[in-house]
């Protein structure tokens, strides 16, 4: 899509941090669009972590300015950024594996029933059961029962159920944190196939990962982050796999 015309769906301008003496991001800046996946790349220690924890609401910038569709927001919590329709996958996955596939999809979301029975704290399960279905078959998930528990669950299969849990509820962003890292190459398609229906859908996604061949399979744009700094910002299409080793590593410089 192009971009030149859109509002961002989340924008960050200039944003700095300090852990003490040390300054982490020196004055980080760039977009996301709505139906786009942007992969955010660069080494360790490159400033990616505190970036994501930065717009997911668990830190909060030194200096610079986060926007939400034009709009200036500050988050002082993951709850707030949830608020505002950002979601975030990490590699952990924060699933609750002795619960069941309905049941980690409205995790801290549950649904009461109406009337007495909801004042009374009673699940309608039932509703959360049909909303489970829909929700996963919107992304083309396939699982056997909404009743499965999580631990009985592939690899590939958790991951989906954390990704489809983010993007029921991530309106605005979903942030993926290295989402094929422990998966085998049928299972990392399953994901790859899996960000692009949620790009489809029109949440817009931010990719972080270290698997360059899957960043450029499924992303429209790069963001490349060197020691603090973006040092390149890059249509996919526009770039080779050589140029962001080179921009990552400090070889070459972005000319764009």
């Amino acid at each position: 899509m192009s971009t030149k015309e859109a509002t961002p769906a989340v924008e960050l301008v200039g944003i700095e941090k300090r852990f003490g003496a040390i300054q982490v991001l020196h004055g980080v800046s760039f977009a996301i669009y709505p139906g786009e996946v942007v992969g955010l790349v660069g080494d360790n220690g490159a400033g990616k972590s505190t970036t994501v924890r930065i717009m997911s609401g668990a830190l909060q910038p030194d200096r610079g300015e986060l926007y939400i569709e034009g709009r200036k927001v500050r988050f002082d919590s993951p709850i707030a950024a949830r608020r505002e329709g950002i979601e975030t996958v990490y590699q952990d996955l924060a699933l609750a594996p002795h619960l069941s596939v309905k049941a980690n999809l409205f995790l801290n979301r549950e649904e009461l029933k109406p009337g007495l029975l909801g004042k009374l704290g009673f699940l309608d399960e039932k509703r959360m059961g049909e909303e489970a279905v829909k929700k996963l078959d919107l992304l083309h998930i396939k699982i056997k029962s909404m009743d499965q528990l999580i631990q009985e669950l592939s690899g590939g299969q958790r991951q989906a159920i954390a990704v489809a849990r983010a993007a029921s509820w991530g309106s605005r962003l979903v942030i993926l944190d290295e989402p094929t890292a422990a998966l085998g190459v049928e299972e990392s398609k399953m994901v790859l196939d899996l960000i692009r229906r949620v790009r489809d859908s029109g949440v817009p996604v931010l990719l972080i990962s270290h698997t360059m061949p899957h960043v450029f399979e499924v992303t429209d744009r790069i963001v490349v982050l060197r020691q603090g700094r973006v040092v390149a910002t890059a249509v996919t299409k526009e770039c080779t796999l050589e140029d962001v080793i080179m921009w990552i590593t400090g070889a070459a410089v972005h000319a764009g």
